[in-house]
């Protein structure tokens, strides 16, 4: 029987073993382990249960973990990003690692647009004032009408596919920088093309981050230079991946006035939780929640064991459906 280990994932795994119960597949072994206080390694757990298959959230899994484990097969993610994996490694040692793209899109689409009207009219920012005392509306920033402006887009995947009608319906203008996209292409869904990310920049009124985080590519994308190209009046919105983004630079240009106001759905810094963007006036922080709601929380989880089933089950014994590493050879 194969042993998947879900190592500090948030809830209990009912949902899961009803599924495999549904599914007919009674030879996977699902291993709950939450220890905080890491008792052990995050390695020695994963060599000492024997796991063929992982789960994880936040736990970077190193070629020095793989090294440990060599039962392991699969690390199946809930997630859209991977960049807590060894792509390389993984592949070295013929581990397959997944993901679940598109499971929360329209979620974080409307948590991105909602972004955009709750910078545009305010509403946080009067939310705070009021309950602080202050009953006036000339408050803050000068406000602006949305038809005409422009919402540049960073990346153009499934998540702004989803925002565009949403968008247009409020009179906003599409410019995305998207250097795998073709003009042709973008125009299609009503939008046109930056060739760089300073032509993006300089022209937006929303700069909105949509990108993957990959490393010496997206990293820290967004630094004191290019913050020094917005617009004064912009806003910044990013519900991608903390570290596509400088957060010193962003939190200098919030402090001194080189972009207005910002919205932040992730931080660099999840794991100790902290931000000196906690506690700005001009930025709007959620806690990672943008892809949440019951209806994508189960559907990714359904997902990720779809792709451990399909991987370690004798019963299905077929190449799982999402596979990052698409090189990935095993046996």
């Amino acid at each position: 029987m194969a042993k998947v280990l879900y190592f500090n994932i948030d809830d209990n795994l009912d949902y899961e073993n009803a599924l495999l119960k549904e599914w007919g597949i009674d030879d996977l072994e699902l291993i709950e382990i939450k220890d905080k206080e890491y008792k052990k390694t995050f390695g020695e757990y994963v060599r000492d249960t024997g796991a063929e298959g992982l789960v994880v959230e936040y736990e970077q899994v190193t070629k020095e973990v793989m090294d440990m484990a060599p039962e392991l097969k699969i690390v199946s993610l809930q997630s859209i990003g991977y960049n807590c994996v060894d792509i390389d490694a993984a592949t070295e040692h013929h581990i397959c690692v997944t993901n679940i793209p598109g499971f929360c899109a329209d979620e974080v689409a409307l948590h991105s647009v909602g972004f955009a009207i709750d910078l545009a009219r305010k509403i946080t920012f009067f939310d705070r004032t009021v309950q602080s005392g202050k009953w006036d509306p000339l408050l803050g920033y000068k406000t602006y009408r949305l038809k005409d402006k422009v919402f540049g887009m960073v990346f153009f995947g499934e998540i702004p596919k989803r925002m565009v009608p949403m968008l247009q319906s409020l009179g906003l203008k599409i410019l995305v920088y998207a250097p795998t996209k073709t003009k042709e292409f973008l125009a299609e869904y009503g939008c046109e093309k930056a060739e760089t990310l300073d032509e993006l920049l300089e022209t937006s009124d929303f700069v909105s981050m949509h990108c993957p985080l990959i490393e010496g590519v997206t990293y820290h994308m967004m630094g004191e230079e290019q913050f020094k190209k917005m617009k004064k009046t912009a806003f910044f919105i990013n519900t991608a991946r903390g570290s596509v983004v400088d957060e010193p630079a962003l939190v200098k240009a919030l402090k001194e006035g080189e972009i207005q106001a910002a919205a932040i759905d992730v931080i660099e810094d999840e794991a100790t939780e902290t931000s000196e963007l906690f506690g700005l006036e001009n930025c709007i922080l959620t806690p990672h929640a943008a892809f949440m709601s019951e209806d994508a929380f189960y559907e990714g989880r359904r997902r990720c064991l779809e792709h451990l089933a399909q991987r370690l089950s004798k019963k299905l014994e077929q190449r799982p459906t999402n596979i990052v590493n698409k090189e990935v050879t095993y046996e």
